[in-house]
């Protein structure tokens, strides 16, 4: 079983992928500002507070890893709608020195679709209303963030969920490399989480961003 870091931890696909680790025999370091509160306990479970955009916290989480996910996210509310934001590139570019300097070489990130070259791609209702008018802005520093993991000599995988719901876990996902495939369709946070635990295990999609959905 790996040592796996998760940051980002506290909720939504971060907080299912503890979980989820964690059933499949894991030893897990939970890491977010508030991960000390995550309402999770067990024996393999480590829970660490600090900030993903503080250099010396987030390379001493790495200490004894095996792989990281890395599970980030914003509000996507009218200052972000606005004004963007800019979390994601730095947190990812401090994550990814990291990790080249000390290790582990193992980085499974959560961006989402829209992101990449799946953006523009995903039919008229989410490429011409949802994604620019709510979207977009915080998208473009996921797609910074993208840039700088595929420039890296990483082990990378990028997994980009559809739109997320908080629906019961069925258990099962698709994950769709080819453009013709993409398309914006729903997929519960618990199943993003299955599929970045069966990548811990399995490394299948390594270089590769696939657009997972139900």
């Amino acid at each position: 079983m790996a040592r796996v870091l998760v940051i980002g931890a506290s909720q939504g696909v971060g907080r299912e992928a503890v979980k989820a680790l964690l059933a499949d025999g894991h030893h897990v370091t939970a890491f977010s500002r508030n991960a000390s509160r995550l309402a999770i306990n067990h024996p393999q479970l480590e829970k660490r507070d600090g900030d993903a955009l503080d250099a010396t916290t987030v390379t001493a989480a790495l200490h004894g890893q095996d792989v990281v996910i890395q599970s980030l996210g914003v509000s996507v509310g009218l200052d972000a709608m606005l004004k963007g934001t800019t979390l994601f590139s730095r947190a990812t570019r401090i994550l990814v020195d990291a990790m080249m300097a000390n290790g582990p070489r193992r980085l499974v990130a959560v961006t989402g679709i829209g992101a990449g070259e799946t953006r523009g791609q995903l039919g008229f209702v989410y490429d011409a209303l949802m994604f620019p008018l709510v979207l977009k802005r915080v998208y473009d520093d996921k797609d910074v963030q993208e840039q700088i993991i595929k420039r890296s000599s990483l082990d990378w995988t990028i997994a980009r969920p559809g739109i997320l719901t908080d629906r019961v876990a069925t258990g099962s996902y698709r994950a769709l490399t080819k453009p013709e495939e993409w398309r914006a369709a729903p997929i519960a946070r618990a199943d993003v989480a299955r599929f970045l635990a069966d990548e811990v295990r399995e490394g299948r999609f390594i270089g590769r961003a696939p657009v997972v959905i139900s």
